[in-house]
């Protein structure tokens, strides 16, 4: 089963085009990686594809239930983690006792749950990002699309990702990785390559 389809799809700067023919398909069970040099669209291709950019031209099909998670975490630096989990479980429409037992087990997993009543602002930036990551999967998505998703994870968290995304996959649902660098390559189903606007299988 198909959960994201990209038919080539362009995005243009100014003069500068970015995107030339991307196309994608991602299907249930998968984890697939997407490298790249600094500016080469990565993060472009990835917000055209939760919704957050437009394209120019081509087609986007997300036919799954998707979790996204930025490079820079989107998250309330007056909150604490446990209101940051409040508010984006009511944004997903879950409920306080749902949204709670979810997000209290992933900080548990991430092992973070000490800090679950720090505000957000006085955070480390891997915890942060561990926060980041824990938002995106509050609603169990099946599809989760991550932007260099583990940065400023120590060791141990990084394994912890890794298991999720193991997980994931055994499960039929899929992961979207986006990294400048990609390490643990036998996790991966696929690597492409964003290379003058288009993917390249690695």
């Amino acid at each position: 089963m198909i959960l994201l389809e990209v038919i080539g799809v362009h995005k243009r700067f100014g003069r500068l085009e970015v995107l030339k023919g991307v196309d994608l398909t991602v299907k249930a069970g998968e984890i697939i990686g997407i490298t790249g040099e600094n500016g080469s669209g990565k993060t472009t291709l990835l917000q055209i594809i939760v919704g957050l950019l437009p394209c120019d031209r081509g087609e986007v099909n997300v036919r799954a239930n998707f979790g996204y998670c930025p490079q820079t975490p989107l998250i309330f630096d007056d909150l604490t983690m446990e209101e940051n989990i409040a508010y984006f479980s009511a944004a997903y429409g879950l409920s306080w006792e749902e949204g709670m037992r979810e997000g209290r087990a992933l900080m548990e997993r991430f092992r973070c749950s000490q800090f679950s009543k720090k505000l957000a602002a006085h955070l480390s930036g891997g915890t942060r990002q561990k926060l980041n990551l824990i938002i995106s999967l509050l609603h169990k998505p099946d599809l989760l699309i991550l932007d260099e998703p583990y940065q400023g994870f120590d060791y141990e968290s990084y394994l912890d990702f890794w298991s999720l995304a193991e997980e994931f996959k055994e499960s039929g649902k899929s992961v979207l990785v986006v990294s400048p660098m990609v390490y643990e390559r036998q996790h991966f189903t696929a690597i492409y390559r964003l290379k003058g606007g288009k993917l390249v299988p690695e």
